[in-house]
């Protein structure tokens, strides 16, 4: 799986998170990569709508809180890194001896 990314449109952005993209970006980058890694070694069979929201809960736990209530993630994005995890799941389980 690609590490997720995380991409701000600039036209939603205000003049200073404009000036401040690239660390924001980062930050959240990171955060969300962290999150992906730890819902991965704990998932469960869950769906991935539920997948989804661990996503989102542990990506804010890992973000200043100021940062985590103004972040507004791009649901499909969050939904694809979900589907991605149950599927890698799924393969690994059918893939076992």
């Amino acid at each position: 799986m690609d590490e997720p990314t995380v991409t701000l449109d600039v036209r939603q952005l205000g003049p200073v998170e404009r000036k401040l993209r690239g660390a924001l970006e980062e930050q959240l980058t990171s955060a969300l990569q962290a999150a992906t890694e730890r819902v991965r070694a704990g998932y469960a069979g869950e769906p991935v709508e539920v997948v989804q929201q661990q996503l989102l809960a542990e990506t804010r736990a890992g973000l200043h809180h100021d940062i985590a209530d103004a972040w507004q993630p791009d649901p499909a994005e969050l939904h694809r890194v979900a589907a991605t995890i149950a599927h890698q799941d799924t393969i690994a389980h059918h893939a076992a001896p």
